[in-house]
Parts: C-alpha cells; structure tokens; sequence
C-alpha cells in the first residue's frame, strides 16, 4: 500500500508565504514525477508545478517566480514554497507522483488527500 500525505496549508494573507510537504510512505521501489495540482471551488483541477526524478521543474504560468517545488528523494517527499500568495491562489492542493511498488509491475498514478490553502486578509 502507498500513501502520499500532505501537509502545510492553512490560512495566510496576501503576501503571505506557506510551505507544503507530501510525504510518500508504504512499499516503494523508485519515484518518477511528482507534483502539485489545485483545485478552486468551481474549477477543474490544474497542474501548479512538476519535479522530475533528475530535479528538472515545470510551473504553471501563473506561479512562475512565486512557487518552487523540490524533493528530497531520501525521504521520499516533495514540497511546494509557496511566495507572495495572492487570493487567486486560494485552493484545495494535492500531491501527485508515479510510483513503481516493485520490479515486476509498471509504475502507478497515486494522489493525496489534498490540502486547503486560503489567502484571505
């Protein structure tokens, strides 16, 4: 079984900064990609930014200089510093990463359970 767990959103005002954690954990036998996506109330889910396994990283747009994903593949977890947050960026965040489970089968789509980032005065 493997699970990815995020941590770190919360409530912040413009300005602000939040730093996001996703912790893959069970049997692991390499993560590829792992990422960050957001879904507003209203909206479809959107990629926010992307890691590679070789650290080659990929933002959406609209994050671009305020957000910098990173990985720390000894721990098996990615974070997302989040900068200058405005009201726009306000969103349910997921983790999402492939992972392969073992040397026998592909590797596979896995998400967490999202966590609320509100930026709000």
């Amino acid at each position: 079984q493997v699970q990815l767990v995020e941590s770190g959103g919360g409530l912040v005002q413009p300005g602000g900064s939040l730093r996001l954690s996703c912790a893959a954990s069970g049997t692991i036998v390499s993560i590829y990609d792992m990422g960050w996506y957001r879904q507003a109330p209203g909206k479809q889910r959107e990629s926010v930014a992307t890691i590679t396994r070789g650290d080659s990283t990929y933002y959406a747009d609209s994050v671009k200089g305020r957000f910098t994903i990173s990985r720390d593949n000894a721990k098996n977890t990615a974070y997302l510093q989040m900068n200058s947050l405005k009201p726009e960026d306000t969103a349910v965040y997921y983790c999402n990463a492939d992972i392969r489970r073992d040397y026998f089968t592909p590797e596979y789509d896995y998400w967490g359970q999202g966590t609320q980032v509100t930026v709000s005065s």
